[in-house]
């Protein structure tokens, strides 16, 4: 590999490590870090590719309700900085409700509602799916 090349990239990793608060690891592997570590890291990995689509499949997996908070706000934080079109794959309905701008529910494969996120909610066939009731209405 060219010397250039290889710089470029280490300076472009260290450069994501800091973003996500993680630089002091750099030269650490990263086997037997702690599993919020470990996404933190992932999502070090894709920026430093430079993306303008970034694919989240169920980032909230295996995080406390405290860890869903922080990468909420951290989504949202790097959409806007980086300018990235987010593709979140979710059942974390509150982190999908607080980092969309549009949303669409599958239902066994098959989209059973799109919207924004206060459309989304009240739909009824996402309710009877997802919570299995039906919308009651207000009196």
């Amino acid at each position: 590999m060219d010397f250039r090349v290889e710089r470029r990239a280490r300076k472009l990793a260290r450069e994501a490590l800091e973003y996500v608060e993680l630089s002091p690891l750099a030269d650490r592997p990263a086997s037997g870090l702690p599993f919020a570590t470990l996404k933190r890291i992932e999502l070090a990995r894709a920026l430093a590719a430079g993306p303008k689509l970034l694919l989240l499949d169920e980032p909230a997996g295996g995080l406390s309700h405290e860890e869903v908070e922080r990468l909420a706000t951290f989504i949202r934080r790097t959409r806007d900085r980086f300018e990235l079109t987010v593709l979140l794959v979710e059942h974390h309905m509150n982190l999908v409700m607080r980092v969309s701008d549009h949303v669409h529910v599958l239902n066994f494969g098959r989209t059973i509602a799109s919207g924004s996120p206060e459309e989304v909610q009240r739909d009824p066939k996402v309710i009877e799916a997802y919570l299995g009731g039906e919308l009651e209405e207000a009196s």
